[in-house]
């Protein structure tokens, strides 16, 4: 059994489901903590993913569904106590339509520098407790480290390009450090040894080599981070069977937030990056997905079927998408199954 050493996950994670007014100071609240990355996607129809986080600084958007540079719009302007504001319209505010919310607390407001790595970041903004940091920094062109803060080796590390168009590139563990991923794309996992220079990162720094997407002279960069913390977070893979009576995977928590991508397949739009949460259905048999690497609205047929149980998720369905005869990367936060509050987490 797994235990947790944080009481309650949602002072560090959480969902939170809105409808835009499309008028300036539109405040949502709910999330139960100062959040230092907010990511938006429209519901009931199309729109793009927005992503805006402390270090950056508010209304600094960059989309998971684009490889395009960081752009200034009304979106996200002010991170608060309980949640965040919004401007007027734009992907993350518009009028009558709907949205999901995914909010995660790094460290203190925009952070410092860490000068952990040979290259030293503009701002770092760590939660150790949480295992979640957020890095911004200028590349050197050469192959470089950059410091994390996290005091153990994060299992992720998603980078994007803000001062021009690139691919967004993720290091997964069960990966490893000579491949990647795109967030924004469906390929599977490729060979490629400059994005993090084939070097897993340590307890202090991840690796960067020479790509354009994550090391270019002169251009910046923002790191998200994440090391797994017993009972809260658990970054893993597992082999799906094409079968409604799919794979299990145990996680050791109730999970809140969940994104599965194939990473040994790809190349269309049925291996996307599949994103559940346990807001936008609160019951087993979980049908609304939403993909970070698409504009598309929420899916609620029978695609993307998951449930989600008390110490882990299980496949419901045989699309490419998440249960394939293909192996698959996970991300999963949650609530702890028995925390050190001593309050069980039962399945819905």
């Amino acid at each position: 059994m797994a235990y947790s050493t944080i009481n309650k996950s949602s002072v560090y994670q959480n969902q939170v489901l809105y409808t835009g007014n499309g008028s300036a100071g539109n405040a949502q609240t709910g999330v139960g903590f100062k959040p230092d990355l907010v990511w938006t996607k429209r519901r009931d129809n199309t729109g793009d993913h927005s992503l805006f986080d402390a270090v950056r600084g508010v209304t600094k958007m960059i989309k998971s569904n684009s490889n395009g540079q960081e752009s200034t719009v009304s979106g996200v302007t002010a991170f608060d106590s309980d949640g965040f504001t919004l401007g007027a319209g734009g992907d993350s505010n518009g009028n009558n339509e709907t949205y999901a919310s995914w909010n995660w607390k790094a460290g203190t407001g925009q952070g410092s520098s860490n000068t952990d790595g040979s290259i030293n970041t503009t701002y770092t903004s760590v939660n150790t407790t949480a295992g979640f940091s957020i890095s911004k920094y200028t590349g050197t062109g050469s192959n470089a480290t950059v410091g994390h803060g996290l005091g153990v080796a994060p299992k992720i590390v998603i980078i994007k390009k803000t001062s021009g168009a690139d691919d967004w590139k993720v290091y997964h563990a069960s990966v490893g450090a000579t491949k990647s991923l795109v967030l924004q794309g469906t390929n599977a996992e490729t060979s490629d040894s400059t994005s993090f220079n084939s070097t897993a990162p340590t307890t202090s720094v991840f690796s960067v080599g020479t790509s354009s997407a994550t090391n270019t002279s002169g251009q910046t960069y923002i790191a998200y981070c994440f090391a797994e913390k017993t009972g809260y977070s658990k970054f893993g893979s597992y082999q799906g069977n094409n079968n409604s009576n799919g794979s299990f995977c145990y996680l050791g928590f109730k999970a809140s937030f969940i994104m599965v991508k194939s990473s040994s397949a790809g190349g269309s739009a049925t291996y996307s990056w599949s994103m559940f949460d346990n807001k936008r259905t609160s019951y087993n048999g979980q049908k609304a997905q939403l993909e970070a690497n698409t504009n598309d609205a929420e899916v609620t047929d029978d695609t993307g079927l998951i449930d989600i149980l008390s110490n882990g998720f299980k496949l419901r369905y045989s699309p490419n998408d998440t249960n394939g005869n293909n192996t698959y990367i996970y991300m999963a936060f949650g609530q702890s199954l028995v925390g050190s509050n001593n309050v069980p987490c039962t399945a819905r």
